[in-house]
């Protein structure tokens, strides 16, 4: 559906809490369309399935990660070409939304660094006990799947209760992401963003810690 509002972060807000989610038209920068699945795709937060190599990676000292250091370059790069995708959603009024989200203490991001470069990354909208995940990237190996590890020990951790992946991908299935009724998602998402806000800072001993957590419970159901 096209929105024919003023955009702002208010009614972005508003939308995520209904079960809405806005993308960038590619090939008119200036509109917005407005998009709400059936199925929706989710990744449990508890069941999500965490290989051993993935966990080595993880918390072995490759990479730097951090929390909401470069939100806007998360965005950029996300919005940068790419070998099959030379055109993107993610527009300057989509960055420039999420930006004032961000500065708002709802748009949140998670980086990876190399040698001091940005290497991978996500970023999404926490909402109450929600989290709505909007697009990852990655320029070495492992280098968003690790941002996506440290994001579900995060948000575990702070007692969020739904991980919105929008749709159901064949990549994000291998780490248990799954695609439910919409009808279900929507009374799941109502109880959520009833919550308080919970994305709060985290050590690193405690994201550790919750990594090897999920993948003794990865082992146990026999990942």
């Amino acid at each position: 559906m096209n929105d024919q509002l003023e955009l702002t972060p208010e009614l972005m807000l508003g939308a995520y809490s209904v079960g809405l989610f806005p993308m960038g038209n590619s090939e008119n920068p200036d509109t917005i369309d407005w998009y709400d699945p059936d199925p929706r795709g989710v990744m449990p937060l508890y069941g999500f399935h965490l290989p051993k190599r993935l966990c080595r990676t993880a918390l072995s000292d490759r990479f730097t990660v951090t929390t909401d250091r470069d939100f806007e370059g998360v965005m950029r790069a996300c919005a940068a070409p790419a070998p099959g995708r030379e055109t993107t959603w993610i527009s300057e009024t989509i960055i420039s939304l999420f930006c004032r989200l961000h500065e708002m203490g709802y748009g949140h991001s998670i980086e990876t660094w190399h040698d001091g470069e940005m290497v991978g990354g996500l970023y999404g909208v926490a909402l109450g006990s929600a989290f709505f995940g909007e697009s990852m990237f990655s320029r070495e190996t492992d280098a968003s799947k690790v941002a996506l590890v440290h994001l579900v020990a995060r948000l575990r951790l702070l007692g969020f209760d739904l991980l919105d992946t929008q749709f159901g991908t064949t990549h994000l299935s291998q780490f248990g992401g799954v695609e439910i009724d919409a009808s279900d998602y929507k009374t799941r998402l109502r109880k959520a963003v009833r919550s308080e806000q919970r994305w709060t800072s985290l050590s690193t001993a405690e994201i550790a810690t919750e990594i090897r957590q999920i993948r003794e419970e990865t082992r146990l159901a026999g990942g």
